[in-house]
């Protein structure tokens, strides 16, 4: 389930780039919305079927819920954590990415920190460029790292 759960995430990802770009009414708009679309691609192109493809949404669906449920709180941290830098002065797909990989560390106990942090870094790396990687390691980390201190391992 590996590369399924990293294709949820990249269109988690997408959806948090889109309402963030255009804020929506509500989040359950944007996902319907975002699902409307993907039905219309080519099952080549990633079309969801079964069970799996249910997984893959409610996945999906789960991190988009999440990070908008709390994104101020979420924001917040990363700005505590950005040396001489802006959150807004982020592009759009590194503050989505950097978002949703807050909210996997502080609510998904079950997903070890370092899958996180490698989904993280290969989705900017996909999405954005290369030069991000460093930037959204070194942020994850430290929220890790804070977690981990926090719970006394």
């Amino acid at each position: 389930m590996t590369i399924k759960r990293r294709q949820a995430r990249e269109w988690a990802v997408q959806m948090l780039v889109a309402a963030d770009l255009n804020p929506v009414a509500g989040v359950d708009r944007l996902i319907d919305d975002f699902w409307a679309q993907r039905e219309t691609l080519d099952e080549e192109d990633g079309g969801l079927e079964g069970d799996v493809g249910k997984k893959m949404r409610e996945f999906a669906n789960d991190r988009v819920r999440g990070v908008i449920e709390k994104r101020e709180t979420i924001d917040a941290e990363i700005s505590s954590l950005l040396e001489n830098w802006d959150l807004f002065r982020l592009g759009t797909v590194e503050r989505a990415v950097l978002r949703m990989g807050v909210w996997e560390l502080e609510n998904c106990p079950d997903v070890p920190p370092k899958v996180v942090i490698n989904e993280a870094i290969d989705l900017v790396n996909w999405f954005a460029s290369p030069k991000s990687r460093a930037l959204v390691n070194g942020v994850l980390d430290k929220v890790a790292k804070g977690l981990q201190n926090a719970d006394g391992r």
